[in-house]
């Protein structure tokens, strides 16, 4: 009898906690005392596992530049003036995210192709991957790039993208987008006038090599120039070249100081000397013939896309083959290695880091490990 008086009172406790987790569901709340042993409840599951991003590669000769030509022959300029692909990381989905704070987006120019001007408050950046004759406008300056080239849009500056040579042309782009989303201050703004008068291209203000001419000397900084270009605390100098950063890397090809990012360039702000914007940060990487990195952890989420050459990355003991312009999500808290897996060729990687959105909160930090195994912090 006792026993049967036990067995009901729990049966009566168990559905008297399912109901009360069935409520607490509906009203949009979260039991912070959940475990996912006792919970069966699905809408606290999930909100007890959350979204993380993972490491995760998109390959772009087998299916990126396939799906790229596929799009310019279906989807024209008078469906859209966004014909990007944006690589949605599969830890993070629904959200348009590459990781945590940052995406990637891939797009193919038709020759000739110029698209309407417009702003938003996601800062971004363009790499050129194929093609000569990429085109962004940025608040009055036309710059042309190439593979290598890295262009700035900063945040709420009026930018239009396009082709100015007579061959396709591919580029790819990096924006804070998923974070300023999260931050809920993202905005857009197509209606660029002049005058008055609505315009479809934005007139050139300033010479086609100021950007060079103003700023690329290198700790020579001119004063007789108005240095307020773009938005508070971004970079003024909005291209940055592949020759000169493959110059330097080459320049230092025998410097061995960094067990964990070996040769590794960063573009800077030229007048304030920190990343180009508050946000993001990018990198060149040049791993010599051979060479491995020691492993490192840390805080701050990567995209790494190979340039040239190929690299094998073991992210938290996972091997990725990665080969030119593909794109690899390294989310924080991995641990990271790479490899250069030519004897003969140095590779040369291209990288994009939320670093200095860490540092501004204070949550930065990295992690090595020695050859022999043992953990250190670097950071």
């Amino acid at each position: 009898m006792m026993q049967a008086t036990q067995d009901a009172a729990v049966r009566t406790s168990e559905q008297e906690t399912r109901q009360m987790y069935e409520e607490i569901g509906n009203a949009h709340l979260f039991p912070f005392w959940a475990r996912s042993s006792d919970v069966e409840h699905d809408e606290i599951k999930q909100l007890m596992q959350g979204q993380r991003a993972v490491p995760y590669i998109w390959r772009y000769k087998e299916v990126l530049e396939p799906l790229l030509q596929q799009s310019a022959r279906l989807i024209s300029t008078a469906d859209s003036d966004r014909r990007s692909l944006i690589l949605t990381n599969p830890g993070l989905k629904p959200r348009r995210a590459t990781v945590t704070t940052m995406y990637t987006a891939y797009r193919l120019n038709d020759p000739n192709e110029i698209m309407p001007p417009h702003r938003h408050t996601a800062s971004a950046i363009r790499l050129g991957l194929t093609g000569s004759q990429n085109f962004t406008g940025v608040e009055g300056e036309d710059v042309v790039f190439g593979p290598g080239d890295m262009v700035l849009t900063p945040r709420d500056t009026w930018h239009n993208h396009g082709n100015v040579g007579n061959e396709p042309a591919i580029n790819l782009s990096v924006l804070d987008y998923p974070l300023v989303e999260t931050l809920n201050a993202l905005s857009f703004d197509h209606d660029y006038s002049e005058g008055g008068a609505v315009m479809r291209k934005q007139s050139a203000r300033f010479p086609a090599d100021y950007s060079a001419i103003t700023y690329g000397a290198g700790g020579l900084m001119p004063r007789f120039v108005d240095h307020r270009r773009g938005a508070n605390g971004s970079s003024p100098m909005f291209i940055y070249r592949y020759e000169a950063v493959r110059e330097l890397l080459e320049k230092h090809r025998e410097w061995a100081e960094n067990p964990y990012e070996g040769l590794r360039i960063e573009y800077v702000d030229p007048l304030r000397g920190g990343p180009v914007y508050k946000t993001m940060t990018f990198f060149m990487q040049m791993l010599r013939p051979g060479e491995r990195t020691l492993p490192m952890k840390q805080t701050a989420s990567l995209l790494v896309s190979p340039l040239e050459g190929e690299v094998r990355a073991v992210l938290d003991g996972e091997a990725f083959e990665t080969k030119p312009f593909d794109t690899l999500a390294v989310p924080g808290g991995t641990w990271a290695e790479y490899e250069n897996t030519s004897a003969t060729q140095p590779a040369i990687v291209f990288i994009a880091s939320d670093e200095p959105a860490l540092r501004a909160f204070g949550l930065l930090q990295r992690w090595g490990k020695t050859a022999g195994g043992d953990v250190m912090l670097l950071d």
